[in-house]
C-alpha cells in the first residue's frame, strides 16, 4: 500500500436493522484527499435476496448514524452541511426527499424513537451565551475569560465542555404540518428535557414511551457530580421531571441499548473502592431490568456496544487474541469468529448484522439469523486492487523471559529478491495501552510493508483482549513486563528468515509512543525511532491533558517521576521523529515539544513533525490530506535511516 491509496479504503458503519429483519441501512465512509474531508452517505442491502448487492439510499456528503423507525415506514439519520454541524433528518424508509429536524448551533446526535413512533429524544450541546458564534458581535479569541473550578474540563477532538454541555431534547413528530400547509416545511419545536452542568447522553425511552432514559454522571437526587469516573443509568419523565437513577452510583457506565417493548441492556464498568481506578476494567453488560450480569469483566472486552433481537435476545462482540467474537450472552452461542475485528452489531427481528474488518476487507458486513453463523455480504474488499491489494500477516507466538506468553503478527513485504537481503524491520507499538493489535487488515502496516519494511507488531501486557489479569500487568508498572513482552516478540521474529536485525526502527502512538520513548532511552539496539503523540512526562500531562487528572494516578502512582520515558531521555542517542498535533488534547504537543527540545539539547538527530487543527486521532481519523503527509514523512524517516 502507498500513502496515496488511502482513497481506496471504504468503512462501514452504524448498521440499522429493519424490524421485520428484511434489510440493513448503513453507512459507507471514504477519505476524498483532493477535497480533504470524508465523504459518507447512507446504503441498503436487502436481506431477502441471498445474492443481492448493495445500493445507495442517500446522496448527501456526510449522512450518518441511519435509525429505523419501530414500525419501519421511516429512518432517521444525521446530515452535515459540507462545512456546518450534522442535524437530524427523516425520511421515508423506500427513499424521497429528507426533511430536516433540527437546528442546533452546535449540532445534534444520539436520537432515539419512541415505542410508538410519534416522539424523538436526541442529544446536542447547548453553548453558554456569548460563546460559539451565539453572538455575531463576538469573536472566538474575543469571548469572554473562562473561569475553571473543576478539573475535567476538556476534551479531546471537542475542546472546552463545561460551557457546553450535552442535554437532551424531545421531538413531537405527530405535530409535524403537511401537504400544502404553508408552515409544511417548519422545523418542529425541539423541547429540552434535561439541564444544569455535565453531559447527558445516549437517550431511549422506558415505560411505553413515558419515560426517557440516559447516561451522566448524577447524584440519587439528580444534581451533577463533577470530576468523577463513575456514571449512571437515569432517567426523566416526558416534561423533564421525576428524576429517577436506576443504577447504584459506584460504577461507569458506557452503553445503553433499550427495545421498544422496554427490554435493555447497558454495560458498566467497575472502578474499586477508589471509585477512579478504572485500570483495564472491562464494562459487564446487564440486563437494565435486572442487573443481571451477562458477560464476566474478568475474560471479556467488548468491542462495541450490543445488539438486542426482538425477543430480548443479547449480542455482544468481545475482543479475543488480536481478534472478535460475536456471541449470544450468556449461553455463549458463537456467531462470528475467526480473524475479524468488529466494530458495530445490530439486529432487528431475528436478524444480526455485524460491521467488521477482515485479513482482506478494512470494513464489510455480516448477516445472519438466530441460531446461524453469520456471513459476509458485502465486498468492499474489491476497491483495494494494485499497490493497495492486502498483505496478509504470519501470526507469532513466544515467551517473555519469566514465561509469560506473548502474542503477535508479523507483515513481510511482498518483494522476494529485497528478502534475500534481509528486509529492515519496525517495531510497531499500539496505544492505550488497554487496547489489542490485530492481524487484520491495518492501513500502518500495509503502508510500512509496502514501502518494504518488515512489520512487527504484538499485543503486550497491558493491552486487551487477554483478560484483565493480563491489562492491568502494567499498573504501576510501566516498563516492566511490557517491556519484557515487546522485546521477546522482537528477538523472535529476528530469528525468522528474510529479516536484517541490523536494521530495526521502532515507532508507536499514544502510549506506544510512550514505549518508544522509553526503549530508546534503555537501550541502543534500535536504528532509528517515532515517537507520535506520547506520553513523555507524567507531571505536566497531570496537568495539561483531558484525562490527566486521574490517569496518571492509576497508571503510574506513586513512580510517576521513574516510569516517565523524559526522566530517562539524556541517555537516547537514537535519531528520532518526535510526531504530535497541535491540537491534541489527549497528549498535549508540549509533551513532545519537551521531548525534542531535551534531543536538540543533547545532539541527537531529531525532528519535530507538527499538524495544524489536528487532536489525537490524527492517524485515524484526521484531514484525508494530513494522513497522507503523516504517511510521506514516515516513510521519508524510514527510508533515510533504514534503508
Amino acid at each position: 500500500m502507498q500513502p496515496s491509496d488511502l482513497p481506496s479504503i471504504r468503512t462501514v458503519s452504524s448498521p440499522t436493522v429493519h424490524p421485520d429483519g428484511r434489510d440493513v441501512v448503513f453507512v459507507v465512509t471514504r477519505p476524498d484527499v483532493e477535497e480533504n474531508r470524508y465523504r459518507s452517505s447512507l446504503w441498503r442491502l436487502d436481506l431477502t435476496t441471498p445474492d443481492a448487492e448493495p445500493v445507495r439510499l442517500t446522496y448527501g456528503t456526510r449522512d450518518s448514524s441511519p435509525l429505523y423507525s419501530p414500525d419501519g415506514r421511516r429512518l432517521l439519520f444525521l446530515r452535515a452541511g459540507e462545512d456546518g454541524p450534522a442535524q437530524l433528518h427523516v425520511m421515508a424508509a423506500d427513499g424521497g426527499d429528507a426533511r430536516r429536524l433540527t437546528d442546533h448551533r452546535l449540532g445534534a446526535s444520539g436520537p432515539a424513537w419512541s415505542p410508538d413512533g410519534r416522539r424523538v429524544v436526541h442529544a446536542a450541546r447547548v453553548p453558554e451565551q456569548g460563546r460559539y458564534g451565539t453572538d455575531d458581535d463576538v469573536k472566538p479569541d474575543q469571548e469572554a475569560p473562562r473561569l475553571i473550578e473543576h478539573s475535567r474540563y476538556l476534551a479531546d477532538g471537542l475542546g472546552y465542555t463545561l460551557d457546553r454541555p450535552s442535554k437532551l431534547f424531545l421531538l413531537d413528530l405527530g405535530a409535524l404540518p403537511h401537504g400544502d400547509d404553508p408552515d409544511a416545511d417548519a422545523l418542529p419545536e425541539s423541547r429540552q428535557l434535561t439541564r444544569g452542568g455535565g453531559d447527558d447522553g445516549s437517550p431511549a425511552f422506558l415505560d411505553g414511551g413515558e419515560r426517557v432514559a440516559f447516561v451522566a454522571a448524577r447524584s440519587a437526587r439528580g444534581a451533577w457530580r463533577p470530576d468523577t469516573l463513575v456514571s449512571d443509568v437515569c432517567s426523566v419523565d416526558l416534561d423533564g421531571k421525576h428524576f429517577r437513577r436506576h443504577t447504584d452510583g459506584t460504577g461507569s457506565v458506557g452503553v445503553l441499548h433499550v427495545l421498544p417493548d422496554g427490554q435493555g441492556v447497558y454495560g458498566v464498568g467497575d472502578l474499586g473502592r477508589s471509585r477512579q481506578d478504572f485500570v483495564a476494567r472491562s464494562a459487564r453488560l446487564c440486563r437494565l431490568a435486572d442487573d443481571r450480569p451477562l458477560t464476566d469483566p474478568t475474560t471479556d472486552h467488548p468491542a462495541c456496544a450490543p445488539a438486542l433481537l426482538a425477543d430480548g435476545t443479547v449480542v455482544a462482540a468481545v475482543e479475543h487474541r488480536g481478534d472478535t467474537v460475536v456471541r449470544v450472552v450468556p449461553d455463549g452461542e458463537v456467531l462470528l469468529d475467526g480473524h475479524v475485528t468488529v466494530t458495530d452489531v445490530a439486529a432487528g427481528g431475528d436478524v444480526v448484522v455485524v460491521a467488521a474488518g477482515t485479513r482482506t476487507s478494512y470494513s464489510e458486513l455480516f448477516v445472519g439469523r438466530r441460531g446461524e453463523r453469520l456471513v459476509q455480504r458485502t465486498d468492499l474488499g474489491r476497491h483495494l486492487t494494485g499497490t493497495a491489494a492486502p498483505i496478509e500477516p504470519e501470526e507469532l507466538e513466544t515467551a517473555a523471559p519469566d514465561g509469560y506468553p506473548v502474542h503477535g503478527w508479523l507483515v513481510r513485504p511482498r518483494s522476494e529478491a529485497a528478502a534475500a537481503e534481509g528486509h529492515p524491520v519496525v517495531l510497531l507499538i499500539h496505544g492505550g495501552p488497554f487496547t489489542q493489535y490485530t492481524g487484520n487488515l491495518f492501513d500502518e502496516a500495509q503502508v510500512l510493508a509496502g514501502a518494504g519494511y518488515a512489520v512487527v507488531m504484538g499485543n503486550p501486557r497491558g493491552g486487551s483482549g487477554y483478560g484483565e489479569a493480563h491489562g492491568r500487568a502494567v499498573k504501576e508498572a510501566i516498563g516492566t513486563v511490557d517491556v519484557a513482552d515487546l522485546t521477546a516478540l522482537l528477538d523472535h521474529a529476528l530469528t525468522l528468515p528474510g529479516l536484517d536485525g541490523t536494521r530495526v526502527g521502532v515507532q508507536g502512538g499514544s502510549y506506544g509512543g510512550l514505549m518508544t520513548t522509553w526503549l530508546v532511552g534503555h537501550t541502543d539496539r534500535f536504528t532509528a525511532a517515532i515517537s507520535e503523540r506520547a506520553v513523555n512526562a507524567w507531571d505536566s500531562f497531570a496537568g495539561t491533558s483531558d484525562i490527566g487528572w486521574f490517569f496518571a494516578d492509576e497508571y503510574a502512582g506513586d513512580h510517576q517521576h521513574e516510569q516517565a520515558p523524559l526522566t530517562w531521555a539524556d541517555r537516547i542517542t537514537t535519531p528520532t521523529l518526535v510526531i504530535h498535533s497541535e491540537r491534541d488534547l489527549r497528549c498535549p504537543l508540549e509533551q513532545g515539544q519537551r521531548l525534542f527540545a531535551r534531543l536538540r539539547r543533547n545532539g541527537v538527530p531529531s525532528k519535530l513533525l507538527i499538524f495544524p487543527g489536528e487532536g489525537h486521532e490524527l492517524s485515524r481519523a484526521g484531514q484525508p490530506r494530513h494522513r497522507v503527509q503523516r504517511f510521506e514523512h514516515i516513510l521519508d524517516w524510514w527510508a533515510e535511516h533504514l534503508g
